[in-house]
């Protein structure tokens, strides 16, 4: 069983934590942690017909209430009127019952385990408030690509990895180049 070690790690300051690790349960061994992730994915196959995702699941709970303020907008735009327009319901897909799973599964697991609260990782040479706002550009940036590539890193590194799709797999090797090579620019907010 893996277990985080802070003594590892010096230069990260952790700031805001409720979380009291002293009682905390240690994390599942990766191994096994991926094993049941493919066994998962496997039964998603199986029962549903369908991989895993997330970004669908969020862009059709963002498009409920895109529906009740601007409904007119929905039934105008062909990208929207596919989940929402006239009479369907955008909540009728089997993606959304994913993403509320994997949102109330990890509150669980993380209110089980003792590791439910609020902290702000960082490094020591970058502010609280700068950290959340480059969370928050890297979300949006992220969101955006999710939604031009007709799918998230789950979507399409899972579920499409899994049927060797070359699309997923180009798509992930883009993630870690691109990631590898931005995180030069952005050492200083971590070191």
């Amino acid at each position: 069983m893996a277990v985080h070690n802070p003594t590892m790690t010096p230069t990260v300051a952790r700031t805001d934590t409720t979380i009291s690790t002293s009682q905390a349960k240690p994390y599942v061994n990766p191994y096994v942690g991926g094993i049941l992730l493919g066994l998962v994915l496997f039964l998603s196959f199986f029962i549903t017909g369908s991989g895993l995702g997330a970004s669908g699941g969020l862009n059709r709970l963002l498009v409920v209430v895109e529906d009740v303020i601007a409904p007119g907008h929905v039934d105008r735009v062909p990208y929207l009127i596919d989940m929402a327009g006239g009479d369907k319901n955008p909540l009728d897909s089997w993606v959304v019952f994913v993403t509320i799973g994997t949102v109330l599964g990890g509150f669980i697991s993380g209110w089980r385990n003792k590791r439910l609260g609020f902290e702000t990782i960082k490094g020591p040479r970058i502010s609280r408030n700068t950290r959340w706002a480059m969370a928050f550009a890297g979300g949006a940036f992220m969101g955006f690509g999710a939604r031009m590539a007709r799918g998230c890193t789950s979507g399409q590194a899972l579920s499409g990895g899994a049927v060797l799709s070359v699309g997923s797999w180009a798509f992930m090797f883009a993630v870690f180049i691109g990631a590898y090579a931005l995180a030069y620019f952005v050492r200083k907010a971590w070191l």
